[in-house]
């Protein structure tokens, strides 16, 4: 039976507990598709997560997903560069590849072999019925293809290969993942031998014998980080700041954004989108909480200088957000200047990476009987 919403985030806050108590018994699963330059959004939203629970002595594997890039697009093009783009903005974040696995998903063959007993475990319905998979086919305007129908099982594979036991998402991510908690309990009852009534002390009956954990989501709180128009901070929108720009190529971007001609400056999201967004955006680079009320102290701050206006709104969000990404874009630049070692890195990580696909694979063949 899916969780409800309420019960999700009741079930993640305990989690967020018990990870400053118990970091070793958990293990995340986290990552993104390659299809651009990661941006603001992508740092205040998860990047600085994961260094968190690397702080933390949480087990944290990262995939670069490059096959689900042609989920919804015909080409590859640029994604070696935007593979090798994350792994530098990773690293420049804080991430430690000796702490943290960093890896991609195309190198990873054992994990992909998971793939066909997996699609054994779900109906065409259960897929069709995936709301997540709904909105990206209607989003992308295209006929649906057989590996977006079969999305939320890829991911599956992701999580579940590492016997990752908790996901960073958001509440649209949720039907994913309840994909992935099927599969891993119509696994264990097939061939692992679990029986999942309760025991007398509330637990599932042969609960050793089960291959796969049921990971469990951790819902992000992560700061909402709006594009440069009001809209969501997205690739495919052209409103976001990429952490990989100059402060040139910021300041330009940021006096191109869209305001209005209003010269009072005042927060309001729903009517003043552009200037909105710039405020909020301000706010979280000066390292303030966007809750509304530092949005309206710095439009206070604004008006009550006589150059007030949308020039000058721009100008201290340019050097907002120039002066927080400093220190990234150094560190990246310097990461960067080193392309061969930006490889090994990757490299090193593809082969943890098989080395835990191929341990979790041949569990899955003596649990289905198929070692010959």
């Amino acid at each position: 039976m899916t969780d409800t919403y309420e019960a999700s985030v009741k079930r993640s806050l305990a989690i967020e507990q018990d990870l400053k108590i118990n970091p070793q018994n958990y293990r995340v699963l986290t990552g993104e598709r390659p299809t651009g330059r990661l941006h603001l959004g992508h740092l205040f939203g998860s990047l600085q997560a994961r260094v968190r629970f690397q702080q933390q002595g949480v087990p944290t594997a990262i995939v670069i997903a490059d096959y689900q890039v042609i989920t919804d697009r015909d080409t590859l093009d640029d994604v070696q560069n935007n593979v090798y783009g994350i792994v530098a903005d990773n690293l420049a974040a804080g991430l430690d590849p000796e702490k943290t696995m960093l890896f991609c998903h195309s190198q990873v063959p054992e994990l992909n072999q998971l793939l066909l007993p997996f699609l054994a475990l779900v109906s065409e319905a259960e897929l069709r019925r995936n709301p997540t998979v709904k909105a990206e086919t209607e989003a992308a305007g295209r006929t649906l293809s057989g590996l977006m129908l079969t999305y939320p099982v890829h991911q599956a594979a992701d999580i579940l290969f590492c016997k990752g036991n908790l996901v960073p998402v958001g509440k649209d991510q949720l039907p994913h993942l309840e994909i992935a908690r099927v599969v891993a309990r119509r696994f264990n009852e097939r061939f692992g031998g679990v029986d999942y009534g309760q025991s007398a002390d509330g637990r599932p009956r042969n609960f050793a014998q089960a291959v796969f954990p049921e990971p469990d989501a951790l819902l992000s709180k992560a700061a909402h980080v709006p594009g440069l128009d009001g809209r969501k901070m997205s690739k495919s929108f052209g409103n976001a700041v990429y952490l990989g720009m100059t402060a040139d190529e910021t300041a330009a971007l940021i006096k191109k954004s869209p305001t209005d001609a209003e010269r009072q400056i005042a927060f309001d999201p729903e009517n003043r989108p552009g200037v909105s967004a710039l405020l909020t955006t301000t706010a979280l680079c000066r390292g303030l909480e966007a809750n509304g009320e530092s949005e309206a102290q710095i439009a206070a701050e604004i008006n009550a200088d006589p150059k007030f206006g949308a020039g000058l709104l721009k100008k201290k969000a340019t050097e907002a957000i120039n002066e927080f990404l400093a220190p990234h874009r150094a560190r990246r630049a310097e990461i960067e200047r080193d392309a061969d070692a930006i490889k090994a890195i990757l490299r090193r990580g593809n082969a943890r990476a098989r080395e835990v696909a191929a341990q979790t694979l041949g569990e899955v063949q003596r649990a289905m009987g198929t070692v010959y």
